[in-house]
């Protein structure tokens, strides 16, 4: 196993301002405004609620007035910058960094998806194929994990081993949103994730809906 650490930034561009990424393994998601993603020659636009993956180095350019990104990345360990960005008209700031171990014989993709629960849903308790960082978009969720429960409010991430059985109830009064991105094996590509731990929850209506935006093959 090799050590690598997933990390997720919020960063904000005002109108016409730029920054240059280097080649890392990366989804940035638009929370809001437009972002201009430019990489291997090619330039693409991304409004809200939509998500760029790419390996090599890119350029990003806000194109309203202003655009706010979440950007998640993979990294080995130790980690050779702190990845926040700098610039006239650019705020960035860490928002979590968890480690990882990655089989270097194994093969890995990269998800970015969204999870939008009804009032009152809940993410019956389950585990997943691999880690991941989520970040709250709207409403509230409360997780509960081994004997740790804690909530988070919009703009506020956590991270999830995978293996281990996760409990999520979100907000009763107002609908649930997360994003998140998460190393999976290959073999997953276009197929769910999740598995629910208690017999009892499988037959039980599940009414979170997922959005998947990135579903990309990653090499270590």
């Amino acid at each position: 196993m090799s050590g690598y650490a997933l990390r997720l930034f919020e960063d904000i561009l005002t109108a016409a301002e730029s920054v240059t990424l280097p080649p890392r393994r990366r989804v940035v998601y638009v929370v809001e405004g437009t972002a201009l993603v430019s990489a291997d020659w090619q330039a693409s636009t991304f409004a809200a609620n939509s998500a760029w993956f790419g390996a090599d180095s890119c350029t990003v350019l806000a194109r309203a007035e202003r655009a706010h990104l979440w950007r998640w990345e993979l990294v080995r360990t130790p980690v050779s910058d702190d990845g926040v960005l700098s610039g006239p008209g650019v705020t960035s700031r860490p928002l979590l960094m968890s480690d990882i171990e990655l089989d270097p014989t194994s093969q890995y993709l990269m998800r970015c998806d969204r999870v939008d629960f009804p009032p009152g849903g809940i993410a019956y308790t389950h585990t997943h194929a691999g880690p991941g960082i989520r970040c709250l978009l709207r409403g509230s969720i409360e997780i509960c994990v081994d004997d740790e429960t804690f909530s988070r409010q919009p703009g506020e991430p956590w991270f999830e081993r995978g293996t281990d059985p996760v409990l999520a109830l979100t907000s009763g009064d107002e609908p649930t949103s997360f994003v998140r991105a998460m190393i999976l094996p290959r073999s997953l590509l276009g197929q769910t994730s999740i598995r629910y731990v208690r017999a009892e929850d499988l037959d039980k209506p599940k009414l979170q809906e997922y959005t998947r935006f990135a579903d990309e093959f990653i090499d270590l």
